[in-house]
């Protein structure tokens, strides 16, 4: 087994899941005792939260690139970040590494493509929303993305951050975001991908009658997968 270096705690609501499911994934490989190898590296979210409020993205790229590169120095043969809009400084992050960074959006990629879905409505952060460093890695793959606008966009930012990061579920919150996908949907799109790894502690694939595509669990999938060789 290949031993993982996990960038967590942003918030630690969704990185939590992701050692819950690498960890559940590898058990039901190799049966008994058996749990995945992880070093974890889990930061006070409002220390990030702080630079990305100022825009300060180079200041995000610095604290992640040098605490992977530690992960790697520790021993971890690949790296996980463990949470969709930080992956805005995954080419700095690669740079400051040897080993793989394993992508986010590739195990999406990937699993958007076994269900024949040509074009997806994406839900995120407004980084993630309005930036293009998860768009153009679905659309270099020949995949068609739409993303909210006006006040969906602004109400899906604000409940990842005032709600879901801090532990809040809300079935109010829960119609307001099946509402803003119902008119993503309205523009031809037929799959939904939860962008942001919080979404999924909101949304889930009942909620939904089109294909889902739930990044974090993919993501950690992947990981383990490679952890385990495949």
């Amino acid at each position: 087994m290949r031993t993982l270096g996990l960038l967590g705690g942003m918030s630690w609501e969704s990185s939590i899941e992701y050692e819950r499911q690498i960890n559940e994934s590898v058990r039901g490989r190799l049966g008994g005792s058996h749990s995945a190898d992880l070093i974890v590296r889990s930061f006070d979210f409002d220390f990030i939260e702080g630079f990305m409020d100022s825009g300060n993205w180079s200041g995000v790229a610095q604290v992640l690139a040098d605490q992977a590169l530690s992960l790697e120095r520790a021993g971890a043969e690949a790296i996980v970040v463990c949470t969709n809009t930080m992956h805005q400084v995954a080419d700095r992050i690669e740079a400051a590494i040897t080993v793989p960074l394993l992508h986010i959006a590739d195990a999406t990629v990937a699993a958007i493509a076994q269900a024949e879905v040509e074009k997806v409505a994406l839900l995120g952060t407004r980084f993630t929303m309005q930036e293009p460093f998860l768009r153009s890695r679905f659309e270099s793959a020949g995949i068609d993305v739409v993303v909210p606008a006006g006040d969906d966009l602004e109400m899906i930012h604000r409940v990842i951050f005032d709600e879901l990061v801090q532990g809040v579920v809300s079935e109010d919150s829960r119609r307001l975001f099946l509402d803003a996908i119902s008119r993503l949907l309205e523009t031809g799109a037929t799959g939904v991908v939860a962008g942001c790894t919080e979404i999924e502690l909101l949304v889930s694939p009942g909620d939904l009658d089109v294909p889902y595509f739930p990044t974090a669990e993919l993501h950690a999938l992947a990981a383990a997968d490679w952890a385990l060789g495949d």
